[in-house]
């Protein structure tokens, strides 16, 4: 008895192993490795066609691994299965974003935006790629309203500040743009832009 208690016990922890070696597709993509965790997204979604997780984590490792083109196809394909998830709505937005298909982003971001909830992990994100879409179009006041809430949504991101200062500059609020600069430079001292940002407004404020 003894013998087979300790024989289970070792298949036992063979099988433990095998599943802990099994590489894990959202591990790699935080890890920064999304080629590696494409192809084990692939893997799952032609084993199960109906993995929306699986074709979320492919979406987000394909926008970051800048093949946007396929990005795009893969989310509108995932969206076809699951129409309604939040998670697709926004990387199908950053994917045609990045094409500078900047009307068609625009209204996903805002699609994201209605049916996330307030508090989802990409709402500061949306709000910010809206607000340099807004830039890329010359609405400089539209662009300040979205900056403004994504650093609103999340403070401590020194870029998004220096392009809320910009979007304020560009619309003439020179006082507003200044305060803007300074929180990015307070937050990242060597930051350029923030930095020749605020040396601008600071000149039309005297």
């Amino acid at each position: 008895m003894k013998k087979i208690f300790l024989l289970l016990s070792f298949i036992f922890s063979l099988g433990m192993g095998f599943a802990q070696s099994k590489p894990d597709a959202l591990v790699l993509y935080r890890q920064g490795n999304y080629a590696d965790a494409i192809k084990i997204c692939e893997q799952e979604i032609t084993a199960n066609p109906r993995n929306i997780d699986s074709y979320c984590v492919l979406c987000w490792s394909l926008v970051r691994n800048r093949q946007y083109a396929e990005g795009e196809m893969r989310a509108e394909e995932a969206r076809k299965i699951a129409p309604g998830d939040v998670r697709l709505m926004e990387i199908l937005a950053e994917a045609k974003y990045y094409q500078n298909k900047n009307g068609e982003a625009l209204e996903m971001f805002r699609t994201y935006i209605a049916n996330a909830p307030s508090n989802a992990a990409r709402i500061g994100n949306a709000y910010y790629y809206m607000g340099e879409i807004f830039i890329r179009q010359g609405k400089y006041q539209h662009a300040d309203i979205s900056m403004t809430t994504a650093v609103y949504t999340e403070p401590l991101v020194d870029i998004w500040w220096t392009r809320c200062g910009y979007a304020r500059e560009m619309a003439g609020s020179y006082a507003t743009a200044l305060d803007a600069y300074n929180k990015a430079i307070e937050l990242k001292a060597s930051n350029a832009d923030a930095i020749r940002g605020k040396e601008r407004v600071t000149a039309r404020l005297r």
